[in-house]
């Protein structure tokens, strides 16, 4: 029994038997990868994961620290169980459990979901990982948050470690941390050897350079040594180098040396593969009326859906209830209000003119023509829909006299959907431009 398996077996005196056959029995201890200071454990599913990490982690550490004297940090990832020695190269043994690698197993190609919002960043993630150092060299990944740049990053990161490469993934505030611990206890020379002796060097959240002049010059020579050696830079970050205040000029322009990837936040088809993806690898079960309801009002952050589903699955098992429509609706409700709160009736207004080509101030006007009408409809169905806004408000925006027209065609809207899938369809898709225009003015 290795220590892992010793804390394990003590955690499960301490807590029912229904808990440790239902979650703790799935973990799987690495004694490879862990340390003094990391203990790693693996189990099959994103859901588990998470739910072990809030549970347990801080219990399994402290039997690691009575057991051992060193409370370690508990990671708890997701991945098969641990294969035995010998099954893989002796040298991808070694990179994948050296000091300088914590990836996520599950953050591969493979699960990754591609769309037109993300096809770019995707291919070019792909041609790194195949060909290291040739061509995009550095490879700079920008975009929003929560939009899949990670999962990119470590995808790189995963593919490589199997292929045998010594892969460092590190934030910048990790980057930075261990620059200043290094710099206080003199031992600079052992920082710069950790950094500058790997094939593949990732680094996330870049934009974080902002600033810090003494960690730019440190990363500017890191930079420039394993780029001279041929070796891969891959770097994320919220935003284009240029717009990165405080950046200075000469780690800007070789940041643009490579090649810069753009990922866009998701068309309503790529985040309903998401879910229904994260749904499959979690055996999670939703209706169809769900997934679009999650796609259509959680906005595009998609670590927030995947979250979203994760507290869906667990409030489900936890109450002993099936996840319906309403169900999904009540659990979420809070969020979506949020959300509301950023949405006014003009940012509709303006998404819909655009998308069925009539003027705002048609909509806004008395005009009776068939496809103004309409408009006004789809608007006054999105304002109820996506605004805190009441009937009685929303009447008084269009200038009618109390809220009965407001109901009125409320009602046909409705009776439309029931009826006509295509037209569904369409307010599903106008109801999330209005969500992802209304995220990038904020």
């Amino acid at each position: 029994m290795n220590l892992g398996e010793k804390i394990l077996h003590r955690l499960r005196q301490e807590i029912t038997e229904k808990e440790y056959e239902h979650y703790i029995r799935n973990l799987s201890y690495d004694p490879e990868a862990s340390r003094s200071d990391l203990a790693l454990f693996y189990t099959p599913n994103i859901y588990l994961a998470r739910w072990i990490r809030t549970n347990y982690a801080d219990a399994l550490a402290h039997l690691f620290e009575i057991e051992t004297g060193v409370k370690p940090k508990i990671e708890i990832n997701v991945g098969k169980k641990i294969r035995k020695k010998g099954k893989r190269s002796a040298r991808g043994e070694e990179k994948r459990s050296g000091k300088s690698v914590h990836l996520n197993p599950s953050f591969t190609f493979e699960s990754f979901i591609v769309g037109s919002s993300n096809q770019f960043a995707y291919t070019t993630a792909r041609s790194v990982a195949k060909k290291p150092g040739k061509q995009y060299n550095p490879l700079f990944i920008y975009g929003g948050v929560g939009l899949g740049k990670t999962h990119l990053l470590q995808a790189i990161g995963n593919d490589r470690i199997e292929a045998g490469d010594k892969v460092i993934y590190t934030t910048l505030e990790q980057f930075m941390n261990k620059f200043i611990s290094h710099v206080r206890s003199g031992t600079m020379e052992r920082f710069r050897e950790h950094f500058r002796q790997c094939d593949l060097l990732l680094i996330d959240d870049i934009q974080f350079l902002s600033r810090k002049e003494q960690t730019q010059e440190e990363f500017f020579h890191t930079f420039n040594e394993l780029h001279n050696a041929g070796k891969q830079i891959v770097m994320t970050s919220d935003r284009q180098p240029k717009k990165i205040a405080g950046l200075v000029d000469r780690l800007r322009s070789r940041f643009e040396w490579g090649l810069m990837a753009d990922i866009q936040p998701p068309e309503l088809e790529t985040k309903i593969a998401i879910i229904q993806k994260k749904c499959e690898l979690d055996g999670i079960r939703l209706d169809k009326e769900i997934v679009h309801y999650i796609a259509t009002h959680m906005g595009d952050n998609i670590r927030e859906i995947e979250g979203t589903i994760i507290k869906l699955n667990a409030m489900s098992t936890m109450l002993n209830q099936p996840i319906t429509l309403e169900f999904a609706k009540n659990a979420v409700k809070d969020q979506i209000k949020e959300k509301q709160e950023n949405i006014s009736i003009d940012d509709i207004v303006k998404i819909v003119s655009q998308e069925l080509n009539v003027k705002p101030s048609d909509i806004k006007s008395k005009k009776r023509t068939r496809n103004v009408v309409n408009a006004r409809r789809i608007v006054i169905y999105l304002a109820r829909n996506l605004t805190p806004n009441s009937m009685p408000q929303i009447a008084l925006y269009f200038g009618m006299k109390d809220h009965t027209a407001i109901s009125h065609a409320m009602k046909k809207i409705n009776e439309i959907v029931e009826n006509d899938e295509n037209f569904k369809v369409l307010l599903e898709e106008l109801s999330n431009k209005v969500g992802t225009a209304t995220k990038k003015t904020e």
